[in-house]
């Protein structure tokens, strides 16, 4: 048998192979189809694919310490929410109570009140507000960003942190090692950093031999500081300059919320299980976990969701307010690749007479991601949704209000990755006030954007429409 001869068996011997490995996975059935036709065209381009995409694995070790940690600070937030973990608080909108539930069972966070936040939307406001907290700290400063960039915004957060642990603050840096893989360049800023006394550490290390081939694109997409257990912040923003992003895509436009009151303790938790899952580090005390102190009015609830949650969180949170919609939804993300079940129930929103707008920016950073998200903005189009292109920069913001008494904010988009992949983290805001805040917001957006003409977007060229069907098929994989 010639060479010829034998690649042909050796392609056949990797589709059969294959298969029950693909079936076997606990995916939802395109995902596995998408595997497997990936598979069928290119074996051996399938196979180096799987091995290095395919299985979901973190590392039984680093899995346990974070569950043990999870097991030791969550019945203490429990505690302090005793007199606040009924659902059916009078304050609270009945309407709003299938979420407070939902989100409780999938993602182990009660809701409590006595909360506030303010919105910051520019780099300038995020920074200078985070900075000035930084130069408040007595006792730590915990970040953890997808990207801290190494340029001039990261370097003034890092020269604020580097002057508190001069100070003798206890400062931690938890870093995505792909998103923020410049800031741990060979003498870099992380080393900078560690050279005055401050914990870097980078998240998810991008290794072939990591983990035994574990998935290389399994990244903590999540923003969150905390300054001594009083103040926290968390939205779409990451430590870097607005103007850093794409020529294709503009200028990024984020939302991140300044949180005092009980919040501010859940998003501690969600860094610190983050930090010792990475480390081995438990942090534990009372300055690390503090009492809760009353800071306003506002119902909140965070949401942490990835690969160690067992239930797919995010996206049955999302699902669960989406149902509960009665009059209007308004949701902005960056991008837009949804499953069907998400497909599905936004289009029985609408077919119940609810209002469902969807802003999302004209270009984006990733090529592939915008062609399958167009393939969603024509069956959404077909449903009756009102969707909108942003045309002022790379509109970053993930934010979300239901009628008048629900809002989230937070860091993850409206695709699989974030549903499935990524380690994200949100906030569910309980109110009238907060909900009219944020839709204020939302309203801006919508004001620098232009509505998506249904007539114009079915004749747009038949190549541009056959790119974007392609490009669908992947869309369990993106």
């Amino acid at each position: 048998m010639n060479w010829f001869g034998w690649l042909v068996w050796v392609q056949w011997g990797i589709r059969l192979a294959m298969v029950p490995v693909v079936l076997k996975q606990r995916i939802v059935p395109s995902a596995k189809l998408a595997w497997l036709s990936v598979t069928f065209l290119m074996p051996e381009v399938g196979l180096l694919l799987y091995l290095l995409l395919g299985k979901t694995r973190l590392g039984n070790r680093r899995v346990k310490r974070y569950r043990m940690m999870a097991a030791s600070l969550r019945p203490q937030l429990h505690r302090q929410a005793e007199d606040q973990t009924d659902p059916a608080h009078p304050k609270l909108d009945p309407a709003q109570i299938p979420i407070v539930r939902q989100a409780q069972q999938v993602g182990g966070m009660a809701i409590h009140g006595s909360n506030d936040v303010t919105f910051l939307g520019s780099t300038e406001q995020t920074t200078e507000s985070l900075i000035t907290e930084i130069a408040r700290a007595t006792h730590h400063v915990h970040l953890l960003f997808y990207i801290f960039e190494p340029d001039e915004v990261g370097q003034r957060v890092a020269q604020a942190v580097m002057a508190a642990a001069g100070r003798g603050v206890a400062c931690r840096v938890l870093a995505d090692a792909v998103g923020s893989r410049r800031l741990f360049a060979r003498r870099g800023l992380a080393w900078e950093m560690r050279q005055h006394g401050v914990e870097v550490y980078p998240a998810l290390p991008a290794k072939l031999w990591r983990q035994g081939l574990s998935r290389l694109d399994l990244r903590n997409h999540r923003k969150i500081a905390v300054v001594d257990g009083r103040v926290a912040f968390t939205g779409s923003r990451n430590v870097i300059a607005a103007s850093h992003g794409h020529r294709r895509a503009g200028r990024w436009v984020d939302l991140t919320g300044r949180f005092t009151g009980p919040i501010v303790n859940q998003l501690q938790v969600v860094f610190l299980e983050d930090w010792t899952f990475e480390t081995g580090q438990m942090l534990e005390g009372p300055q690390i976990l503090p009492p809760p102190v009353e800071a306003g009015e506002m119902f909140a609830q965070a949401i942490p969701s990835g690969p160690t949650h067992d239930a797919e969180s995010f996206r049955r949170v999302l699902l669960t307010a989406i149902n509960v919609a009665r009059r209007k939804i308004i949701i902005t993300t960056p991008y837009l690749v949804l499953d069907e079940p998400t497909q599905i129930a936004i289009a029985m929103a609408v077919d119940r007479g609810v209002e469902v707008h969807i802003v999302l920016p004209r270009k984006t950073d990733h090529p592939l991601v915008s062609l399958a998200a167009n393939a969603c903005v024509g069956h959404l189009l077909e449903a009756g949704v009102h969707l909108y292109h942003f045309d002022q920069g790379m509109l970053h913001a993930k934010t979300m209000t239901v009628d008048d008494t629900f809002a989230l904010l937070g860091s993850a988009n409206l695709d699989i990755r974030s549903f499935d992949l990524n380690f994200e983290v949100n906030v569910l805001l309980y109110g009238k006030q907060i909900t009219s805040e944020l839709r204020f917001v939302q309203q801006q957006y919508l004001s620098e954007a232009v509505a998506v003409d249904s007539v114009q977007w079915k004749n747009r060229s038949c190549l541009r429409q056959y790119l974007e069907s392609a490009a669908a098929l992947f869309s369990p994989l993106l």
